[in-house]
């Protein structure tokens, strides 16, 4: 129980980071760096400077996206601490912290203890107006923040730059191609549909998507449409308005529920739905369909083959 409280506390705290987000840095504006052009970036994924160590032997990686990239890269070995949501991601060492919180209630004292060579971290923690590794940063440890990436792009962005950051350009660079290619093999199949399929994506009961998501642009990549496609960003939807758009395939992430496919089936008046109707409504895995690393192609593949099985094996 105390699991699902905590999930959906979270994903009520990213709402609300996406409906209210300002992009403020507390005290510091963004600036550019000073100086010669070095391989190495000069200035963070939401272009403030950073000055990095010469050597990065002790990574904590707050949010879970910043965690599986660095794992994906064969750094895993380096990370000495995750935030609490991370302790899910295969790969990490054993025995590492896993008691912080990447949102601004951060313990920075804790993190300041740590001691590493450098923080990743997610955006999301500055999000209220105020920079809560201020302190961290002032005794000398190399903090980085990493924008909610929108797109598949901006998260391809997202692995080369932590790449370049952590000199393995090569590897991050395999991940992307990786990447790329298993979305051009699924553009190229959706190019053969000749009947898009309606799809309505559930983060969890009462919200969707709108354009501006990585999650809409999967479902347009696999050749459906996303029935709030006129709308932009994490959307509160009722259900009389997908009830009378109809959707031919519902997707929910909605992991916290012991069956989530069923909670949508046994909705009042939900009968009358094409997608209920013919038994196509489908969990995606929660993880990958909303974090922003090179996992977003496993839920890419995921959604393809739920929206059309009879294309995608």
């Amino acid at each position: 129980m105390k699991h699902v409280k905590r999930k959906i506390i979270i994903l009520l705290g990213m709402l609300v980071m996406a409906l209210a987000l300002t992009a403020c840095s507390g005290n510091n504006e963004p600036e550019a760096a000073q100086g010669q052009e070095t391989t190495r970036p000069t200035i963070d994924r939401e272009g403030y400077a950073i000055t990095l160590p010469d050597e990065i032997n002790t990574i904590l990686a707050l949010g879970p996206s910043n965690a599986e990239i660095l794992v994906a890269m064969g750094l895993g070995n380096k990370i000495i601490g995750v935030c609490m949501d991370s302790s899910d991601v295969p790969g990490l060492p054993p025995n590492i912290s896993t008691s912080l919180s990447f949102w601004m209630d951060i313990d920075v004292e804790y993190v300041i203890e740590l001691m590493p060579d450098i923080v990743f971290v997610t955006g999301l923690t500055r999000a209220g107006g105020t920079d809560p590794l201020y302190a961290a940063a002032a005794a000398g440890i190399s903090v980085i923040y990493m924008p909610t990436s929108e797109t598949i792009e901006a998260v391809m962005e997202d692995i080369r730059f932590i790449a370049a950051v952590m000199e393995t350009d090569e590897q991050g660079e395999a991940i992307v191609t990786a990447m790329q290619a298993e979305i051009d093999e699924i553009i190229a199949i959706a190019a053969t549909i000749t009947q898009p399929r309606t799809v309505l994506f559930e983060l969890f009961p009462g919200w969707s998507i709108g354009t501006g998501t990585f999650i809409h642009e999967m479902i347009e990549l696999v050749g459906a449409t996303n029935i709030f496609a006129d709308q932009e960003g994490w959307i509160a939807v009722s259900e009389e308005v997908v009830l009378d758009a109809n959707p031919d395939v519902i997707l929910t992430a909605a992991d916290f529920l012991d069956d989530p496919v069923a909670e949508i089936i046994e909705r009042p008046g939900f009968d009358t739905i094409a997608a209920v109707q013919n038994n196509n409504v489908f969990q995606v895995d929660a993880n990958s369909s909303q974090r922003p690393s090179q996992n977003i192609t496993r839920a890419l593949r995921e959604i393809a083959q739920a929206v059309f099985p009879e294309y995608f094996q």
